[in-house]
């Protein structure tokens, strides 16, 4: 049973996130011969202030660019 955790910068929309799932999933199943119902996919939206690089948080790089 295939567990994907997917750890991305908050701002997509439910249909990217839709379409990641659907890509992670069909690779998986294409891959390891998985069965589709027994892939699992968990996002988990960071935001700029809770993701950091470098010793700076996302929002300070952003802010820089």
């Amino acid at each position: 049973m295939p567990f994907i955790s997917v750890t991305m910068l908050e701002g997509r929309t439910a249909e990217q996130k839709l379409a990641l799932i659907r890509a992670l999933t069909d690779a998986t199943v294409e891959s390891v011969g998985a069965k589709r119902e027994n892939v699992h996919v968990a996002i988990n939206d960071v935001s700029v202030d809770e993701w950091g690089t470098g010793g700076k948080s996302m929002r300070e790089i952003k802010a820089e660019s």
